[in-house]
């Protein structure tokens, strides 16, 4: 059966009966090419699919006779292939100002982790298979060695993150027995997820001692009983409580429980394996701290601070981690072989401190000059206002970041950046005019995300290291804003 002729159409509006069969429409020579490239089954749905929503339209009266050409057909459909594949998940600027975001995807991982990941992906490797031996493995012992040589723990083991690491230490250490720990560290993470949630998901008993700003050594020892399996310390580190405070300190918590036979665990959180202060920035407890204060069990993240992959990390004493280790719950929770690849790479890392500011990208940002980040400012300048005018100004601005995901939450991060206002708009129109430029800035092929506060789009620039993408983009956003 031959090409089907162009349509031939009256008016403005085509008709139902204008339009092409499914097969009349897959023989056209941009749709043959298509089903060439991606095979029948996508391009047939797609074809229906476009035909059903132009019917649609030409019932309605509302199909322009254009739409029914067969250029127009082809590109119609070759469109809807296009994001019928297109990835859901996108690689965007992060201009908000906070390094460490949450929602878009924390830690940037290590040309080191990176490459690591190609190297064992493409082939079998060695996951659960012990080379000297040519017997089965442990893919714990991935990581433990690197994990216990730079936190001094006696065993370690992985997760895939560290509310699974608190889980699955609570439900191996004190199932169906008592948990104590302060009411001022009953904290909540992202997602609703509680501490009292995690106690009862485990399958123990929290008991809470103190008050939400005070709690001191004797309201643990009034609490320890025949029945207490653990005493947990969790590090408060996204809210602060000031004022007439107190807290037990790791030292001092370690010698109460470990009095009365009971097993002291941290949760720290955001995972820093370096001292901060070194690098100029603010301070945050080392899980290397903790063990060496006495705790037997430290849980932390991966992909915070420590700036490598999603998972929860477990340090400790050699009893308490062979226990979870051991737990039926944590065949559940294991790392796969891609954030285990990743993660043994960014540990490595760790073993040549001095390189680690340059290496590691999430230290690398969090220590960018400010004037650096001030002059990237300056030089874009002219392109953006040239992007955006006369609909909005441009300055530059000094700027105050954070570091995020639950890190050091009152502390900020001097920074620079754009600051971008409706121009001529009136008070009422304002927030219109910034929800329109900031749509306009996501919706480019490289999606630009900063943040809007005090009537102005702000763009901070500590996590812009190459303007190349982003100067290559303004074209673009001029035209989509003219």
């Amino acid at each position: 059966m031959g090409t089907p002729k162009e349509s031939v159409v009256h008016g403005s509006t085509a008709r139902p009966q204008d339009l092409p069969s499914v097969d009349q429409l897959l023989r056209l020579a941009g749709p043959v090419a298509l089903l060439a490239t991606h095979g029948h089954t996508l391009v047939v749905k797609e074809a229906r699919a476009l035909l059903d929503a132009l019917r649609a339209q030409a019932l309605a009266g509302t199909l322009e006779t254009v739409a029914v050409q067969h250029e127009a057909l082809g590109n119609a459909l070759a469109a809807r292939v296009q994001a019928r594949l297109a990835p859901r998940m996108r690689a965007v600027l992060n201009l908000t100002g906070t390094v460490i975001h949450t929602n878009l995807g924390r830690a940037l991982l290590a040309d080191a982790a990176l490459q690591r990941l190609l190297a064992v992906m493409t082939s079998p490797n060695n996951l659960e298979y012990d080379l000297a031996t040519g017997s089965r493995g442990d893919r714990d012992s991935l990581v433990e060695e690197l994990l216990c040589t730079i936190t001094g723990a006696e065993a370690a083991t992985v997760v895939n993150n560290n509310a699974a690491a608190v889980l699955l230490t609570i439900a191996a250490l004190a199932r169906e027995r008592e948990v104590i720990v302060s009411r001022g560290e009953l904290v909540e993470i992202g997602g609703a997820f509680r501490m009292p949630d995690v106690m009862a998901s485990a399958g123990a008993r929290m008991v809470e001692v103190g008050t939400t700003n005070r709690t001191h050594p004797q309201d643990y020892e009034r609490a320890i009983n025949a029945n207490t399996a653990l005493v947990m310390k969790v590090h408060t580190s996204n809210y602060a409580v000031r004022g007439f405070t107190a807290a037990v300190d790791e030292a001092t918590l370690a010698g109460i429980a470990h009095a009365r036979g009971v097993p002291l665990a941290t949760d720290l959180g955001s995972g820093s394996l370096v001292d901060l202060a070194h690098y100029g920035l603010p301070r945050e407890p080392l899980p290397q701290e903790m063990l060496a204060a006495g705790c037997d069990v430290v849980t932390f993240s991966g992909d915070k601070l420590l700036g490598g992959p999603q998972a929860g990390l477990i340090v400790g004493s050699r009893e308490a981690v062979g226990r979870i280790r051991k737990f039926p719950m944590k065949r559940a929770l294991r790392m796969s072989k891609l954030p285990l690849a990743a993660l043994e790479a960014t540990l490595s890392l760790y073993l040549r401190p001095e390189r680690l500011a340059q290496d590691l990208p999430t230290l690398r940002l969090l220590t960018r000059p400010a004037e650096a980040i001030r002059e990237m400012a300056e030089a874009l300048l002219p392109a953006v206002q040239a992007a955006v005018s006369p609909r909005f100004t441009v300055q530059v601005v000094p700027l105050l970041g954070q570091i995020g995901s639950g890190s050091l939450p009152v502390e900020r991060l001097p920074s620079a950046g754009l600051a971008l206002a409706p121009a001529g708009t009136s008070k009422k129109g304002l927030g219109t005019a910034l929800d329109a430029l900031a749509t306009a800035l996501r919706g480019l092929p490289l999606p630009v995300i900063g943040r809007i506060a005090e009537d102005r789009l702000l763009l901070d620039l500590r996590c812009l290291e190459d303007s190349g993408p982003f100067v290559a983009q303004l074209p673009l956003l001029k035209e989509r804003l003219s």
